[in-house]
């Protein structure tokens, strides 16, 4: 057996505060980073804080900072520092020349991460786009920078091979991956109109990073999905389907994670992913109810959802990991929402209820009478209805079945038709 234990990069992270920003906020965005540096596989060993008006246009920090920084990264054997702000290519030049150490920025960071999370052939050509694009402006004069990047954190992609690229090579291979992306979107657009097509109704699950929508995807649908009590642990989208308590059938799917400060060039990479959402129609937004930083991540989440234009689709925020509050618990927003654990079978239960409920608001309520030989219909009915109520009649051998169904759907209509012949068949 092997017990050989991974060795973790000794890390150093450095943030600014700004006046404008509140002390508590700032507080979480540096856990934020020391938990994004844990999951790339590093160990913290100490921060170094600076408050300035505005970050230091040639450094980030100020002069006697960077001293204070030379004397503590040989201090404590630091092997790697990471800044929480993406840093301009000027400013991790200096550093870098000031600093003998490998040094990244939050976006690196983060992008790092996907680059160890992407598992589908998109997945991991969007990363490498995201990456390549971040590269591209920071070549210049970087030859003593890249060539400590010689493993660990901040390599994992094309950063292997910064060296020995240059700006013209970079360029033709992202017109290469731009062009991969394409076939790739134009093949979830087909799947996605197949879907349409066979009108399936589409819930998207989306949520602030480890909020535990893979966690509750997998509950649900009793689906085996990766989940880890990590940032990004799920990256590429996944869809299953799901049996509503009256029966009918829906089709969950599972997003990548939203972060405060994003990566522009990871939001422009992963557009054609959260495609997803903006095609659904009904969103669960999971937020994690026991991070103190929730009403943050919520504001996040929903200052996304308004960028991708997915902000008037109904909506349900589901409040989870109810089994780790400590204290009462008060919901942030306005609209629907439900206080679950994915853990407890009953509030999955309660959850199912509550997303059936708010269905029936979005649907056309139905009554239908049915001859006892009509069994084909009873199926579809339960299948592709919500379903509230079904009466056999004995003296009239038929059933009497009530229950909403959704507008737009080939059901609906169907419905109305023998609804109309009923109605002409009683008045003649």
């Amino acid at each position: 057996m092997n017990n050989t234990k991974q060795i973790k990069e000794r890390v150093l992270l450095v943030g600014v505060k700004q006046p404008q920003m509140a002390e508590e906020d700032f507080q979480y965005r540096m856990e934020e980073l020391a938990a994004l540096t844990e999951t790339a596989g590093g160990a913290v060993v100490m921060e170094v804080i600076q408050n300035r008006e505005q970050p230091d246009r040639a450094t980030y920090i100020g002069r006697g900072k960077v001293e204070e920084l030379e004397h503590l990264v040989e201090q404590k054997e630091v092997e790697l520092v990471i800044f929480n702000d993406e840093l301009s290519p000027s400013q991790l030049r200096n550093l870098s020349q000031r600093l003998d150490v490998k040094i990244i920025d939050r976006t690196q960071l983060i992008l790092d991460i996907f680059a160890g999370r992407a598992r589908s052939r998109e997945g991991k050509l969007q990363v490498e786009l995201a990456q390549l694009n971040y590269l591209l402006p920071r070549l210049r004069g970087q030859g003593q920078m890249l060539s400590r990047l010689g493993g660990g954190i901040g390599t994992r992609g094309p950063g292997e091979t910064q060296l020995e690229v240059d700006q013209r090579h970079i360029r033709n291979r992202m017109t290469d991956i731009r062009a991969q992306l394409e076939q790739v979107v134009s093949h979830r657009e087909r799947y996605r109109n197949r879907r349409k097509k066979n009108q399936a109704f589409q819930i998207a699950l989306v949520g602030y990073t480890n909020a535990g929508k893979s966690t509750l995807l997998n509950k649900l649908t009793q689906a085996e999905v990766y989940m880890e009590d990590q940032l990004f642990a799920t990256l590429d989208p996944t869809t299953k389907k799901l049996k509503l308590p009256s029966g009918f059938e829906v089709l969950v799917t599972d997003t990548v994670g939203f972060i405060q400060q994003l990566p522009t060039t990871l939001i422009a990479a992963f557009r054609s992913t959260l495609e997803e959402v903006k095609e659904s129609d009904f969103i669960l937004h999971v937020v994690d109810a026991a991070n103190p930083d929730h009403p943050n991540h919520e504001k996040t989440v929903l200052q996304l959802l308004k960028e991708l234009s997915a902000d008037t689709i109904p909506m349900l925020t589901v409040y989870n990991k109810r089994d780790l509050l400590t204290n009462d618990f008060f919901a942030v927003g306005d609209g629907p929402s439900i206080l679950v654990s994915a853990n407890e079978a009953a509030d999955l239960d309660k959850l199912k209820e509550k997303v059936s409920s708010l269905m029936e608001e979005m649907f056309s309520p139905y009554v239908v009478h049915l001859n006892a030989d009509e069994g084909k219909w009873l199926h579809r009915l339960q299948k592709e209805t919500l379903q509230l109520d079904q009466q056999f009649d004995e003296a009239r051998e038929r059933y009497t079945v009530r229950g909403y169904a959704p507008a737009e759907s080939a059901i609906c209509h169907e419905l109305q038709m023998r609804k109309s012949e009923e109605i002409e068949n009683e008045s003649s």
